[in-house]
């Protein structure tokens, strides 16, 4: 290995032992155990910080109750909207930052690890899920562990972006968003005035 390569290595060993941390905190999440349930102050919280900070703070939060709720929620989601638009252009900027950061192959393996390590313990939860509520529809099942993903791998750019002594990363829209997940929760979209959370 040479001098170059080892300046690369030492240049992505932080942006990588914080993927490689948050990688295995990953193992406790509770997906979807409070989907339809109560809201809780904490939940609460997380939601008003992921409005505001993606740029909707007036917005109210719609409580979906059930499944059916939320497949229309989701089927109605417009790939065009405000809040689409404010998440790419956030996803964007992270993914950036990242690559400030960390190599392309770094990024898109610690990317990879991520997701690899969220879809089976949430396609699981689903599954569970829909056998005990009689779901049988395999796209709102399917959408909503994409959805686990994109949010782990959010939170994710923006713990390595966190390496930037300026970057917030707590205090971002994904990591809210993730604690929505962490709350057993699925924020399914904003639509309107409104976010739907399931």
């Amino acid at each position: 290995m040479d001098e170059i390569d080892l300046e690369e290595l030492e240049r992505e060993l932080p942006g990588l032992a914080r993927l490689s941390r948050f990688a295995r905190s990953l193992d406790r999440i509770p997906w979807f155990a409070n989907i339809g349930g109560k809201m809780t102050p904490g939940a609460r919280a997380a939601a008003d910080d992921y409005m505001s900070g993606l740029g909707f703070p007036d917005a109210e939060i719609a409580m979906l109750l059930d499944w059916g709720d939320a497949a229309a929620a989701a089927e109605s989601l417009d790939w065009q909207s405000p809040a689409w638009e404010a998440e790419e252009s956030l996803r964007a900027d992270l993914t950036g930052r990242a690559l400030e950061l960390l190599s392309e192959d770094a990024l898109r393996i610690g990317m990879a690890l991520i997701a690899e390590k969220v879809a089976d313990p949430a396609k699981d939860a689903v599954e569970e899920l829909a056998y005990l509520s009689d779901l049988d529809d395999d796209a709102i099942k399917t959408l909503c562990v994409g959805a686990a993903v994109q949010a782990a791998n959010g939170a994710a750019l923006a713990l390595i972006a966190a390496e930037d002594t300026d970057f917030d990363a707590e205090n971002h829209p994904f990591a809210a968003k993730f604690r929505l997940f962490e709350f057993g929760r699925w924020p399914v979209s904003i639509t309107g005035s409104s976010f739907n959370l399931f």
